[in-house]
């Protein structure tokens, strides 16, 4: 029996994002649970959506295979401290460390400054970051206009403000999936950050942020390859 995939979304906490992934992983013979987390919620901190997704594996035969989309990755590893896992893999992720809360992340990594110098890099100049062109810009059209069908998911402050639990990160074989093209999270930043905080490299793919949007395939082949599934 293969492993579950449990797959947890990033801000917005919302299943759909990862729906074109599903279809993959499902029709290659794996069980994935896609996790809708209560992201509107202001009582529902990290130990709530922590909660929510072990409840998705409690019945699972063997250990799980967690999956976490950038926050989803301050949700992910205390999934894994939690419940069996046989392999943990971030994507595009904001990796925490012990006491940093979700808002802190952003000035403790200097993502500004690295996001800034990469607009640069790219020839985009002095711009802001715009959350719809810098978040599907490789998205899509039709897949865009879906998602922007859909009532913007809300994102209470709780699960940012609060520090990340762990005292360390758990003792499981820990993926990496960036996007080369990621502009929230450039490439050289994240080697950095996931280097000083794992001590891992990354596997590097083409997409930016979203890239259960905008490269499904793709990124369902590493999940199944980094997950021990056939691709």
């Amino acid at each position: 029996m293969s492993a579950r995939y449990v797959l947890i979304p990033g801000a917005g906490g919302s299943a759909w994002y990862w729906h074109r992934v599903v279809s993959l992983l499902t029709a290659a013979g794996v069980d994935v649970r896609a996790i809708e987390l209560p992201a509107a919620d202001e009582a529902a901190d990290l130990n709530a959506y922590a909660d929510i997704a072990c409840r998705a594996v409690a019945d699972a035969a063997e250990p799980v295979v967690v999956v976490g989309q950038s926050m989803g990755a301050f949700t992910a590893p205390m999934v894994a401290a939690r419940v069996p896992t046989s392999r943990l893999i971030l994507v595009n992720p904001m990796v925490p460390s012990p006491g940093e809360s979700a808002g802190q992340w952003w000035e403790a990594t200097g993502q500004k400054q690295a996001m800034v110098a990469n607009f640069r890099r790219i020839g985009l100049g002095d711009k802001t970051f715009d959350p719809v062109e810098d978040f599907f810009h490789d998205v899509p059209a039709d897949l865009r206009a879906e998602a922007f069908s859909q009532p913007e998911p809300p994102q209470s402050d709780t699960p940012f403000e609060q520090p990340w639990p762990l005292p360390a990160w758990p003792q499981v074989p820990t993926v990496v999936v960036q996007g080369s093209d990621d502009r929230l999270l450039p490439l050289d930043f994240q080697r950095r950050v996931v280097r000083d905080r794992l001590g891992l490299d990354l596997d590097v793919m083409p997409g930016g942020h979203l890239m259960a949007l905008s490269q499904p395939d793709e990124l369902a082949r590493r999940l199944l390859a980094a997950g021990g599934a056939s691709a």
